[in-house]
């Protein structure tokens, strides 16, 4: 993929941490053994009402629920009801020959479909990403397209959106390049306006998932959600401090990505770029999740935390050729039991606070300079890292996988640096050159069953 110019989801600034800054992060680690806080949240008050507005400049359309799933329009697929709903292959609607890139084989699979219906985005945007949430046992894999309208009442072609697998026996799950009508392209995982200074908006959007299945079987994929987050978050170096309103640090596993280099070079280089499945694989435990022995055969015993292994392998892109896709790190969440999943943005830390409260960790996804992050001794285009709570003071505490040791895993970092890294769209690299920032990216991971305070919570930041 090339991008003449910078883009906030290129794959430049998408990229994990370079292995040159991996070297210094040693240097710059701090200890591990720094007191915890008391895992309950302090005393302090709830947010103000002018906190609990979910951000204006992101909108959340997910579709997960046996009325949202008949809303839509099916060719061979059923709804299943029950305490998880989900859509799977009933009576298939045709077959068709896929050519796997990445494998040279040509395969035949039967097929349904379904179409979301039009959603009318509350905030016209130049950027939409989609996640999902689906079982693809082996024999089945899906797609996920969007096709939108723009603010000019034109419309996008379909674009793919991803090809997953929860396994690679079948096919290799991919994203899919070279996609643009010269208005609008997809970088990745990343629909984006070509050039939101001339006001050209995504206005309103739908999606369509294709599940397949290995012919003359009764094998089905189940999609238990499909959606995406559209925003448009206006080009900024520096953000508005936001009100520290919570202290609480939750108990969240340790690992280091620093601990796999060298392995597996096959998933991107090996562990020195496998910050998104190291920070995925943690919270997966925290929400006491993990693969089994069998899942985990296949690791040479002799490597440590071989989950983390595991993690690298089955959120791999082909054609990205990393461990970095956004919604693939969510899918690979909820290929495990009873997990939900959701790549957004949010709009403030205080958004993070809120969650950490209800006891639900943050993904979040940033590039700085190390002299822009006090502590972390390494600067980086493009990392991921797992907030874990905040101190009394409001700084934020890590788990950032970039260390050289699991114990060395757990960092805080100045709040304000923090919320800076995170929120921009724009920054200086090491040239002097401006390039792009997330603008608030993050993965969100959560039971099928959250407590009334977690349910409250992710409600207060848009999502449901």
């Amino acid at each position: 993929m090339n991008n003449p110019a910078p883009s906030r989801n290129s794959p430049a600034s998408r990229r994990t941490v370079l292995a040159t800054a991996l070297a210094a992060a040693g240097a710059g680690a701090l200890s591990a053994a720094a007191p915890a806080l008391a895992s309950a949240p302090s005393a302090r008050p709830a947010p103000s009402p002018a906190h609990r507005r979910v951000s204006t400049q992101v909108d959340n359309r997910f579709w997960t629920s046996a009325t949202d799933w008949r809303g839509g329009t099916g060719n061979g697929v059923k709804v299943l009801t029950g305490s998880r709903p989900g859509l799977v292959v009933a009576t298939p609607a045709g077959s068709t020959d896929y050519a796997d890139p990445h494998t040279g084989r040509t395969s035949t699979w039967e097929y349904a479909t379904w179409t979301s219906p039009v959603h009318r985005s509350k905030v016209p945007a130049t950027e939409a990403i989609a996640s999902w949430n689906a079982d693809t046992p082996a024999g089945t894999w899906i797609q996920t397209e969007l096709r939108g309208t723009y603010s000019d009442g034109t419309a996008t072609p379909w674009y793919v959106m991803g090809r997953w697998a929860a396994g690679d026996g079948d096919i290799h799950r991919t994203s899919v390049d070279s996609q643009s009508d010269d208005r609008s392209s997809i970088w990745t995982d990343t629909f984006a306006i070509d050039a939101p200074a001339s006001g050209l908006r995504l206005a309103s959007y739908q999606l369509r998932l294709t599940l397949y299945r290995k012919p003359g079987t009764t094998l089905t994929p189940t999609v238990h959600r499909v959606g995406a987050m559209a925003s448009d978050i206006p080009d900024r170096f520096t953000v508005p401090a936001a009100e520290h309103v919570v202290a609480r640090e939750l108990t969240v596993p340790r690992y280091s990505q620093n601990t796999h280099v060298g392995q597996y070079p096959e998933y991107d280089n090996g562990g020195e770029a496998w910050c998104s499945p190291t920070s995925s694989q943690m919270i997966i435990e925290y929400w006491g999740r993990k693969p089994t022995a069998a899942d985990l055969a296949w690791v040479n015993p002799a490597f440590a935390d071989p989950q983390v292994c595991h993690a690298a392998r089955y959120t791999f892109d082909y054609q990205y050729d990393g461990c970095g896709n956004w919604p693939f790190n969510a899918a690979y969440a909820t290929s495990y039991r009873d997990m939900n999943a959701v790549v957004t943005r949010l709009g403030s830390l205080t958004d993070v606070e809120r969650l950490i409260r209800a006891g639900i960790p943050v993904i979040t996804s940033q590039s700085f300079l190390s002299s822009e992050l006090t502590g972390a001794g390494y600067g980086t285009s493009g990392h991921l890292m797992t907030v874990i709570g905040f101190t009394a003071d409001g700084d934020v505490i890590a788990n950032d996988p970039a260390s050289p040791s699991n114990t060395a895993v757990r960092r805080v970092y100045k709040r304000r640096e923090w919320e800076n890294i995170w929120l921009r769209t724009k920054r200086y690299n090491a040239s002097g050159a401006v390039s792009s920032g997330t603008g608030g990216v993050c993965y969100l991971y959560w039971p099928v069953e959250p407590t009334a305070a977690q349910r409250g919570a992710l409600a207060a930041v848009g999502v449901r």
